[in-house]
């Protein structure tokens, strides 16, 4: 499959989920969003668990990115750009939150998304937890996995609120609130 295809396939997967959850995707549905052949779809997934994994798996190479920002920078300033990241406009839309929505909530849909977002979650916190340790060298690792840890159900927090109209003013508060955890 071509990236492109690829592309276009997960992407409607993702829409899907965010408009109408795991009920809204089916082989035939994403084809139509997507704007491909029902074929391209049943031959390059087996169904659509295999569908909803490899959207689960693209979300989660997103918020990889989120802790990995550009190496040039010192430490610090990795971390804080890290941490601001999440507030970004594109990750406060509607659409975006919702998605996220759905996805927490897949967790409890089968065993094999539970074990995907667990081991999502675990990268996310984990590449966290190493900005924390480079820009603070003298913390312990547990000291840094717990701030990590800490710092992410803000984060997720501050997702789960912005659907209820989050004012900006209280995002950067709770960025701030972020920074002083990691860095304090």
């Amino acid at each position: 499959m071509s990236t492109d295809s690829a592309g276009r396939i997960l992407d409607a997967v993702l829409t899907l989920l965010s408009r109408h959850g795991i009920g809204g995707v089916s082989m035939r549905a994403v084809a139509r969003e997507a704007g491909v052949a029902l074929g391209l779809v049943n031959y390059h997934f087996d169904d659509k668990t295999s569908l909803i994994c490899a959207a689960l798996r693209r979300i989660e190479d997103q918020d990889i990115a989120l802790v990995e920002p550009d190496p040039a920078l010192p430490p610090e300033e990795r971390l804080r750009v890290a941490l601001r990241r999440v507030a970004a406009p594109e990750f406060l839309t509607t659409e975006y939150l919702s998605l996220r929505l759905q996805l927490w909530s897949l967790a409890q849909a089968g065993e094999e998304f539970e074990r995907i977002n667990t081991e999502a979650q675990g990268r996310y916190r984990a590449g966290l937890a190493r900005l924390i340790r480079a820009a603070r060298p003298e913390l312990s690792r547990h000291e840094c996995a717990k701030r990590a840890a800490d710092v992410d159900v803000i984060q997720n927090g501050m997702w789960l609120t912005a659907l209820l109209g989050l004012d900006r003013s209280s995002l950067r508060r709770a960025v701030k609130l972020c920074e002083d955890i990691a860095l304090s």
